[in-house]
């Protein structure tokens, strides 16, 4: 049966011997975000999901960061895509792809995704630095492969233009998470049917 609007709603809980990760979403909220994760500039960057996507996300998570943070972003980004799935369902009625830009002063970057059951990822961003604050900029990567894995998606992500790495990281959440409100958002013309001639995703 396909998810009504109101239901689509998932909590995911993944343990591994890394990492503890809860990931609590509302696919039609109002874009709140809790986050407890250790790692503030990714709790920043998905904030920025939450709020553009209207998508209220709550995730709690432990891991080995005594080591890095390489564990905890990817399992992150798998326990959200597995989140996002399972708030779906069947996919019944969505509009399936998403797109957006988004500027941030000299940044600029483009999103497009589609839910289409296939996992794939092009990212093409070069940062000029190697971490902001302390987060290193190359696990952004790790956490989008994670959740493309997961969620069953095509993503592709590219910084057109930029030169501070915080803008760049910050336009790329922000296209994401508009460009995944675009695609899930309910079809009015598709009355409740796949979107896909294969007449599954």
């Amino acid at each position: 049966m396909p998810k009504k609007v109101s239901e689509r709603r998932a909590t995911i809980k993944r343990h591994t011997n890394e990492t503890q990760v809860e990931v609590t979403i509302n696919l039609d909220g109002s874009g709140q975000g809790d986050f407890n994760t250790g790692i503030p500039f990714l709790e920043h960057m998905i904030d920025q999901i939450a709020r553009h996507g209207m998508i209220d996300i709550n995730i709690k998570a432990k891991g080995d960061l005594d080591i890095d943070a390489h564990h905890s972003a990817e399992d992150i980004g798998i326990t959200l895509g597995m989140a996002i799935k399972k708030a779906l369902g069947d996919k019944k009625g969505i509009t399936r792809y998403g797109h957006a830009y988004v500027p941030l002063d000299e940044a600029l970057s483009r999103v497009v995704i589609d839910f289409s059951g296939r996992p794939g990822i092009e990212h093409h961003v070069d940062y000029n630095r190697e971490t902001v604050g302390n987060f290193d900029t190359e696990l952004f990567h790790e956490f989008f492969q994670g959740f493309v894995n997961h969620a069953l998606v095509t993503l592709h992500i590219d910084n057109i233009r930029g030169r501070n790495s915080h803008h760049i990281a910050e336009t790329i959440f922000k296209a994401f998470g508009r460009a995944v409100r675009m695609a899930i958002t309910p079809d009015q013309r598709m009355q409740g049917t796949i979107p896909s001639t294969k007449g599954s995703l």
